[in-house]
């Protein structure tokens, strides 16, 4: 039976091919006011606007291509059982080939309805632009697959459960600001080998146990890889 093996992944992993990333000295939350674009009452008051961003964040990822740590963590599938957990909101991952890939804060290559029962069907954009007459099937505007800013996570439980049962955990390119991604290490087993990659690891804050590897995601899932497989 392969080990399980469990990857937490930031806008990092997703830079190195070209995404701009959120929380940077020039990401995305330096040049955009978050409560415009990013919240429910942002949507409520402008929902053209929300949709024009993220139309603009769809092309970007539309353009961009999986890198070399997507896809050397798409490779660790045949040695171990994987579960990507991505803070991403593009599809980086399945598109380098991971085949189980939870998003935590939705996926921007879809819509749900902005009615009362939201999360219970996704839709499919085709191409780059979701448009002001796109509906569900009860009438309602859809609105990007995505978590804003004051909205629970779905996901998070399930996530929970996931990285309890790892036996291997990497962490690759999140700051780990963003919370209750970030608490998902609090959930690791003390028999877990744990792993962190990121050029500036001294200023993340981290368990004990926890492996420094510190570089980029590229050269780091290039040198993690190879301790994993050999």
């Amino acid at each position: 039976m392969k080990k399980k093996l469990v990857v937490l992944s930031g806008s990092g992993i997703s830079a190195e091919s070209g995404i701009d990333t959120f929380r940077s000295t020039n990401g995305l939350w330096n040049q955009y006011d978050i409560k415009q674009v990013a919240t429910p009452e942002a949507w409520a008051k402008s929902p053209d606007l929300v949709t024009e961003f993220y139309n603009q964040r769809r092309k970007s990822v539309l353009e961009a291509h999986p890198n070399e740590a997507h896809r050397k963590i798409a490779a660790l599938e045949n040695t171990y059982d994987v579960v990507v957990i991505t803070q991403n909101i593009d599809d980086l991952h399945e598109r380098g080939e991971s085949q189980n890939v939870l998003h935590l804060h939705g996926n921007i290559r879809m819509a749900k309805s902005s009615g009362p029962k939201a999360e219970n069907n996704y839709y499919p954009i085709k191409g780059w632009e979701l448009k002001a007459s796109d509906r569900c099937p009860d009438g309602y505007r859809l609105r990007p697959h995505v978590v804003w800013f004051g909205e629970p996570v779905p996901m998070i439980e399930t996530a929970t459960k996931v990285v309890s049962a790892a036996e291997i955990f990497i962490v690759v390119g999140t700051s780990l600001q963003v919370y209750p991604a970030a608490g998902l290490l609090d959930h690791v087993s003390k028999n877990c080998r744990c792993y962190v990659i990121d050029p500036a690891t001294e200023e993340l804050t981290l368990p004990q146990g926890f492996v420094a590897i510190k570089k980029n995601a590229v050269a780091g899932m290039n040198a993690l890889f190879k301790e994993l497989t050999s």
